[in-house]
């Protein structure tokens, strides 16, 4: 009967164990959400539907210049494009800015190089929120400059976490660089969207972006605007940070 008791109770340790967010990562916790906004004009965010979204890890931050430099000395991956420019914030002298120049394809490698993942857009979307019903923004309905780089006031990027975390803890979920997902990009795709952890079309040609930036206007901040890009493309404005799988 001890040895039970001691055998579930070392169970339910790597249990608890398995839920503890790896460093610089927070817990999102597993729920349903409203994804996308009906609005009267035809967009792509619409239109609205029921998602649910399973318990995952999810960056605190945007992956900085230094981590991303790590990653290159370690792999031998080309340093980013704008690497060397200090206009765009991109070296070694702003170490935790948000890396830039860097394609969908480069943002994935370091994500397996990581141990980790790119983030689907439904969980980037539901992680944006915070908890928040609405969440028209990460913080809530109102945009705010003094709760986020954007719309070129700051000029440029700005060192992660300078602005207030959301309601899961996440830094920058608007503003300051946009963020590449995992998902293929359809301006189609909420129609037919399945409720469950919904990862995208099976193919596309652009991959999507999210969460807005210093050089993007309030609406592209806006929690549930989307974009899209050609994987391969690199941009002074587009970042990334990654997801993992909670076992």
């Amino acid at each position: 009967m001890k040895q039970s008791l001691f055998l579930l109770a070392l169970a339910l340790c790597n249990v608890l164990h398995t839920q503890d967010p790896p460093a610089s990562m927070v817990l999102i916790p597993a729920g349903e959400f409203t994804m996308g906004k009906d609005t009267p004009n035809k967009t792509d965010w619409q239109p609205e539907h029921k998602v649910h979204i399973d318990t995952f890890f999810m960056d605190q931050c945007e992956v900085t210049n230094k981590q991303y430099y790590e990653f290159c000395m370690a792999t031998k991956n080309p340093l980013p494009e704008f690497w060397g420019d200090s206009q765009f914030k991109c070296n070694l002298e702003y170490s935790d800015y948000p890396v830039v120049g860097v394609s969908y394809y480069d943002a994935e490698k370091y994500a397996r190089w990581a141990g980790k993942r790119l983030p689907t857009e439904a969980e980037w979307e539901y992680a944006a929120r915070g908890g928040l019903p609405a969440g028209t923004f990460p913080w809530g309905e109102q945009i705010d400059s003094m709760k986020a780089n954007y719309g070129k006031k700051y000029k440029t990027t700005m060192k992660v976490g300078t602005f207030n975390p959301n309601g899961y803890g996440l830094f920058d979920m608007s503003g300051n660089v946009w963020e590449w997902t995992s998902d293929n990009y359809s301006d189609s795709y909420y129609a037919t969207s399945p409720n469950q952890n919904p990862k995208g079309p099976a193919s596309g040609r652009f991959k999507v972006i999210r969460g807005g930036s210093w050089h993007s206007g309030a609406m592209c901040n806006q929690t549930y605007y989307r974009n899209g890009l050609p994987g391969s493309w690199v941009d002074f404005a587009v970042g990334f940070r990654c997801a993992k799988d909670v076992k």
